[in-house]
């Protein structure tokens, strides 16, 4: 049977320009049924979203999952805080890691498995400063430069 790909449900497109990934992690999201429902139909956002560890649980704080379209009064609060998914090594490590000074743990993707299950990617990050982001910008620049001047040549020959 083949396996099939994943389909994603929101992406944190900012999280690479604010922050330097060093680590990315893959957890589960307990959710609703109202809430499963309402990613079916592609409804959220995760762009202000960030990661806490509290008594030794990972908290999912920030993320905007719009209430079902066709729900009732089962239909929660669309801002509320969800408990993310994780072995407990997984919570010590990251706990270790989050004591160092400047460290974040940042949503990246939103997606369904190949298990219909929600999973989000989160990334141990460590914030840029503004020059780090003009170096980025540059550099980026600077490869679609090169590109389309091998494009132009190409065309040429």
């Amino acid at each position: 049977m083949p396996k099939r790909e994943r389909k994603t449900i929101a992406r944190n497109r900012s999280a690479r320009h604010e922050y330097f990934i060093d680590e990315t992690f893959e957890a589960g999201i307990e959710l609703t049924g109202t809430e499963v429902r309402s990613l079916r139909e592609r409804a959220a956002q995760i762009t202000d979203a960030f990661c806490l560890i509290r008594k030794g649980e990972v908290w999912l704080h920030g993320v905007h999952i719009l209430p079902f379209s066709h729900g009732n009064i089962a239909n929660g609060d669309p801002d509320r805080k969800r408990r993310l998914l994780f072995h407990r090594n997984q919570i010590d490590y990251l706990d270790g890691k989050l004591r160092t000074k400047g460290m974040a743990l940042v949503p990246l993707e939103l997606f369904f498995d190949d298990h219909n299950r929600v999973k989000l990617i989160i990334g141990l990050a460590k914030g840029k400063k503004l020059y780090d982001k003009r170096d980025d910008m540059a550099k980026r620049d600077a490869q679609r430069d090169i590109e389309r001047a091998l494009k132009e040549r190409n065309r040429k020959a």
